[in-house]
């Protein structure tokens, strides 16, 4: 299904749900951090997706980051809460979701990065190589507060 995200866009479309979804910051004994490009629309992202009802969120990071890049990760934090209003992802089915999404902090356990139906391709990256990449602002701004590690979490 394609997504088409609206960041602070006057002429996006109104929300019309709401799901529960988490990101993760995933970084390495080298400091590099876990990105996959999303087969949905190409851009680098943090792994990450919806809770499904019988699990815990911090369930929901460890699951979506194994099924997305092939890495098993520890949860030892969370970055923030993001629940912009003025971010929302329209998807092709009609659904407009507006943003609401609890970015986790972990270390990786086990596992060696490998592509799904969700990500093309899985890498670490180091910080100084972040600008090369094609990342939304809203994901770049859990990046930018996971490299902070903040006492406490971003909520906004």
């Amino acid at each position: 299904m394609a997504r088409t995200e609206h960041y602070h866009d006057p002429n996006a479309p109104k929300a019309n749900s709401i799901v529960v979804a988490v990101s993760v910051f995933v970084r390495d004994e080298q400091g590099r951090v876990l990105l996959i490009q999303r087969t949905d629309n190409g851009l680098w992202s943090l792994p990450g997706g919806g809770q499904e009802i019988g699990e815990s969120v911090a369930e929901t990071a460890v699951r979506e980051t194994h099924e997305e890049t092939g890495i098993r990760v520890e949860v030892t934090g969370i970055v923030g809460v993001y629940s912009d209003p003025g971010h929302v992802v329209a998807y092709s089915d009609g659904e407009v979701r507006q943003q609401f999404s609890l970015c986790f902090r972990a270390v990786p356990v086990s596992g060696t990065p490998s592509p799904s139906d969700e990500s093309r391709e899985v890498r670490w990256v180091a910080r100084d190589e972040l600008p090369a990449y094609d990342i939304h602002p809203s994901t770049l701004l859990r990046i930018t507060h996971g490299y902070e590690n903040e006492a406490q979490p971003y909520i906004g």
